[in-house]
């Protein structure tokens, strides 16, 4: 079983299908409800076609629509990664790479995930962006040399491990 990434499934972590998952249920239950309860109070305030409220309400309700078609879309072909097949002898799609940046000296450690999961605040790459790229398929001890918007930089992986 492989672990790349495949253009026609979303490729995703248990935890991140079950955080996508949470988010769908919310926007159809908690969102909706809201922007209900928005409709109705803006077309209290009468006529619909000068109505700043009645419109806000409306375009926020296509919003909401719009990302739970996504979800739905994104969840209908979503492939779970089977952590327990990954190999940890090289970077790949759930695994946790820590790499050091060369020139000067820092370690990073980043969670190699589909796009749709992607969250760098948490550590978590896309395995599209540059660095997950770079480092795909990268065993410990290589070294990769990465363009990013601020320049190359260059990296040594330096541990693999799987998450948990």
């Amino acid at each position: 079983m492989s672990n790349q990434p495949n253009d026609n499934l979303s490729t995703m972590t248990k935890q991140g299908y079950e955080k996508l998952m949470a988010e769908l249920v919310e926007l159809r239950s908690t969102g909706r409800a809201e922007i209900s309860t928005l409709l109705e109070e803006a077309r209290s305030f009468g006529d619909l076609t000068d109505n700043a409220e009645y419109a806000a309400a409306k375009e926020e309700q296509a919003k909401l629509e719009i990302r739970i078609s996504y979800l739905e879309n994104q969840l209908g072909k979503a492939k779970i990664i089977d952590t327990s097949t990954i190999d940890k002898s090289k970077v790949s799609l759930g695994t946790t790479v820590t790499i050091q940046d060369i020139i000067n000296s820092r370690e990073f450690r980043y969670t190699i995930v589909g796009s749709e999961e992607s969250d760098p605040k948490c550590d978590k790459i896309s395995s599209s962006s540059p660095v997950g790229q770079a480092l795909l398929n990268r065993k410990v001890g290589d070294e990769v040399h990465v363009k990013v918007p601020r320049g190359v930089r260059h990296l040594r992986v330096k541990d693999i491990s799987v998450l948990a």
